[in-house]
């Protein structure tokens, strides 16, 4: 496909029949971005979001400029087919810098970009014996940090996912930002999908139980899944204050939990009718999962709610969500959307809320949800591994909620895209 000026999708967008309205910020403010990331394919997560940095592109009915410009890339790895490094980097003419100080620095000695975008996911990276891929994240960061460090100048840095495999290096991570004053934001696209049905909850609600499903594999997936839980119930009743223990169950021993009553078989159904539409009868068999295949994650936080982030089934496509509040006699439900597109659409909405990040140096929702989900997923792996709960003392923390309503998806690019009319709205980096 060939690959539009920008001046020339946003004329050829204005003739459309709903005809979004143009966001931007001043073209005389526009701000330098750096990328640093693993790799560059085909709708790796890299793609996903430069596309929405390096053209306009959809959030709530209007077509967005991004207002700022990636003026640098590093990539940690080239992969042997399908690498877009080159092919991208010439044809937005940013340059592809050795090392990572070289990307901030714009080859010179002192910083020169106002934002950095951390993008350490997929890649050839060694698994370890928990079964986590060990992502450079937190070597990406301490390399940024330093270059900032050297500069004696910090800027925000958007980390994408969680902040490391490890827990003691996402605390590292946390930690050193806050004691050099750099603005940090982090976490998943999934929370800011459309919710369908609505759901939106009331100010300091109490909850008596919620379940969160997804169809993807451990870590990578229950990630995506506890920040889409997390979201809903941070704001709850006496705030956050960390959670207490988190166990691993899977195959025959998760199925004896739900019986046993540690986890809501059904919230789990009601939570599945929000994507199936229908009401769904024997779980195991309307979901299909293998006997060993189905997992879910038991946390107890310290207030003493008990929370579940269930895996259900093979797909991409699945965030759904059931929870009871106390004095309501009906659980409410919802499922993430993610747009005609699948998952793609999703880093519309975070690419916005980065770019306002950028702007104003404040994130949108509390990076320590992300702290915590990044502890949450390895007590979760170490909880597989030894096939017993963990105790997570360390998780026990205190954090404010944030409106983050803004930087949600609501439908309304729905109206106006569908999956036919992807290339006629909106125009990618070269390929479908």
């Amino acid at each position: 496909m060939t690959l539009l000026p920008r001046r020339s999708f946003l004329a050829a967008s204005a003739g459309a029949a709903l005809a979004p309205e143009l966001w931007g910020a001043d073209p005389a403010k526009r701000l330098k971005v750096a990328a640093v990331y693993t790799v560059l394919r085909h709708r790796s997560h890299a793609q996903n979001i430069l596309e929405n940095f390096l053209q306009p592109y959809l959030f709530n009915g209007k077509i967005v400029d991004p207002g700022m410009d990636v003026v640098s890339f590093f990539a940690d790895q080239r992969v042997a087919e399908g690498d877009r490094t080159d092919e991208i980097a010439s044809k937005f003419k940013i340059p592809v810098h050795k090392t990572i100080r070289e990307a901030l620095t714009l080859g010179g000695k002192n910083l020169a970009c106002d934002a950095v975008l951390l993008i350490g996911e997929h890649g050839d990276y060694p698994t370890n014996k928990l079964g986590q891929m060990e992502y450079p994240r937190k070597r990406f960061f301490d390399e940024i940090v330093a270059t900032m460090r050297a500069s004696d100048r910090s800027v925000p840095v958007f980390n994408d996912k969680h902040l490391s495999y490890r827990w003691d290096w996402s605390k590292a991570m946390y930690d050193t930002a806050a004691k050099h004053r750099i603005p940090l934001m982090a976490g998943s696209s999934v929370p800011l999908g459309q919710r369908v049905p609505v759901l939106e909850l009331p100010a300091n609600p109490e909850i008596e139980d919620i379940v969160s499903v997804h169809g993807g594999g451990p870590e990578s997936y229950d990630f995506h899944a506890f920040e889409v839980l997390q979201s809903l119930i941070e704001g709850r009743k006496g705030g956050e204050t960390g959670i207490a223990s988190v166990e691993f169950l899977k195959g025959d021993a998760m199925w004896k939990a739900g019986d046993a009553g540690r986890w809501s078989v059904a919230l789990a159904k009601l939570a599945m009718s929000a994507e199936l539409g229908e009401k769904v009868g024997n779980l195991r068999e309307k979901i299909g999962t293998e006997p060993g295949d189905a997992h879910v994650l038991l946390i107890t936080y310290k207030d003493g709610l008990k929370a579940s982030v269930l895996k259900f089934g093979k797909s991409s496509n699945r965030w759904n969500v059931a929870l009871k509040l106390k004095n309501e006699a009906k659980p409410r439900h919802t499922k993430i959307f993610n747009g005609p597109w699948g998952n793609r659409n999703l880093f519309m909405a975070l690419s916005h809320a980065i770019q306002e990040f950028f702007r104003t140096g404040k994130p949108p929702y509390p990076v320590e949800r992300t702290l915590l989900a990044s502890g949450v997923v390895d007590a979760a792996m170490h909880s597989m591994a030894d096939g017993k709960l963990v105790a997570t003392p360390q998780l026990e923390m205190r954090y404010d909620a944030k409106d983050f309503r803004a930087f949600r998806e609501m439908g309304e690019s729905w109206k106006i895209v569908e999956k036919r009319t992807e290339d006629k709205h909106l125009h990618t980096l070269g390929q479908k």
